[in-house]
């Protein structure tokens, strides 16, 4: 299956799994992580990738006005050859309505769906359309 992704056509990752197209969001989608030189899906096959939690304690910005110091996130390797191809955030659409148990913003606080977050450069392109 191939993504259309401005005039590049994303043919599959690194390592053969290939991430479908219904689960692409849309170009220009906000998330409080960036999205800057990645693409994100909403849902992968978790089988054709391995997983490794990250725990980091250094300052960063989560929104504009809210930063922290510690930042747990997933990285997402190729199963095949063990290469970094992206992450996994909780900063997708929110798994409930309205501001969270105690009334907070930020996506610390309002459980959140996952976003599998994949670099660019980690995709096999094709330059036919």
């Amino acid at each position: 299956m191939s993504i259309r992704f401005d005039s590049i056509q994303v043919r599959r990752v690194r390592g053969g799994a290939e991430p479908e197209r219904a689960h692409l969001y849309p170009p220009g989608t906000y998330f409080e992580a960036g999205d800057k030189g990645t693409l994100s899906f909403s849902w992968i096959d978790e089988s054709k990738f391995r997983f490794a939690r990250e725990s980091r304690f250094v300052p960063f910005f989560e929104t504009v006005n809210y930063w922290g110091v510690h930042r747990n996130r997933t990285r997402i390797l190729c199963d095949a050859c063990g290469r970094l191809l992206g992450h996994v955030y909780d900063d997708g659409p929110p798994l409930m309505q309205g501001h969270g148990q105690l009334g907070f913003g930020p996506s610390q606080a309002i459980p959140r769906r996952p976003r599998y977050r994949f670099k660019i450069k980690a995709l096999n392109a094709s330059p036919h359309s």
